[in-house]
């Protein structure tokens, strides 16, 4: 049986990677342009969303009881 622990876990390293990844490509390909701004800011919302959706996702691991 695979512990849920585990799964939330790699979920949480996972979904950081991936928003960090594409908020860094988002920024590298539009860069801070003057007429990018809407494309910037998507970025930029990526890149802190990566600080935000992993730390909440292992909160949610520790919450977990062994119980089922």
């Amino acid at each position: 049986m695979v512990n849920i622990r585990t799964v939330i876990r790699i979920s949480a390293a996972m979904a950081s990677l991936l928003c960090l990844l594409g908020g860094a490509w988002i920024l590298f390909h539009v860069g801070f342009k003057e007429k990018n701004e809407i494309w910037t800011g998507i970025g930029l919302y990526f890149v802190g969303k990566a600080f935000f959706v992993g730390p909440m996702l292992l909160a949610a691991a520790e919450q977990l009881n062994g119980k089922r």
